[in-house]
């Protein structure tokens, strides 16, 4: 039987007991943060694909009407959502918002304020499972250098106690052992690091997106309203010069 997959007694154990046992408390650690690692991944996960911001085929309708002509008629074909789907989506309710402040002429810098706020709520629900995952990528490989670190000490130790007993078979086993937990924690830290440089890039191109439409509809009521306000020609005034009477000199005249 191999003795990898038996304990002392020969009894057969698991793969997960072997690595706990070879690994010792700090594999306990690492399974831990990979549990909570994937728990938090497939939050997110879900998270975005219910609540993400999402410009669809119908608002990117809407946002080409509201750019030929902004109007009323377009803040209310925001409000005909249909779909519990659509309606978890937060990005109709900031184009209403932008919408609605252009067409009341309110002031420009409080109207960017509150989307400012709003596109950060929209956003907020990715910032702790992300945050989350870039910390088990950051400490997954420090705690399997420490399971290392007690491994060999312990390994020495063993050795010291041993004293001319000891052979290298006994050391090699050790160190083997000890440098189980190193790549434990690199297993578990590589494809975390990359899934939070993925949900990183996500939001950032979410958060373009969302300034991208904003300032759309805000950009083109300002320009309407200018073009609006030159538009009317104002009537041409024309100057009719009045006759003058000409007023003859008394000597002319009398002579």
């Amino acid at each position: 039987m191999n003795p990898l997959t038996t304990d002392f007694s020969g009894a057969a154990i698991s793969p997960l007991q072997q690595l706990t046992e070879m690994g010792g408390p700090v594999m306990w650690v690492l399974l831990g943060l990979a549990v909570l690692g994937l728990v938090a991944f497939f939050y997110l996960v879900i998270t975005g694909a219910l609540f993400a911001p999402r410009l669809t085929s119908r608002l990117q309708k809407t946002l080409n009407q509201w750019q030929r002509q902004p109007s009323q008629h377009c803040v209310e074909s925001l409000n005909d959502v249909s779909g519990w789907l659509a309606r978890c989506n937060p990005l109709p309710q900031m184009i209403r918002v932008a919408m609605t402040a252009s067409l009341e002429c309110r002031d420009g810098t409080d109207v960017r304020e509150g989307l400012a706020r709003q596109s950060q709520q929209a956003l907020k629900p990715f910032d702790a499972p992300l945050k989350i995952i870039e910390v088990i990528a950051a400490l997954a490989p420090l705690l399997g250098l420490l399971g290392t670190v007690m491994g060999m000490m312990s390994a020495f130790s063993a050795m010291s106690v041993a004293e001319s007993q000891a052979n290298a078979s006994q050391l090699s086993g050790g160190i083997y052992e000890a440098l189980t937990t190193t790549a434990a924690g690199l297993v578990v830290a590589i494809p975390f690091a990359a899934i939070a440089a993925w949900a990183e890039f996500r939001l950032r191109q979410l958060n373009l997106m969302i300034n991208d439409t904003l300032v759309r509809v805000i950009t083109t009521s300002i320009e309407v309203r200018e073009t609006r306000a030159l538009s009317p020609e104002r009537p041409a005034t024309t100057v009719t010069a009045e006759p003058r009477a000409t007023q003859l000199d008394p000597a002319y005249a009398t002579g």
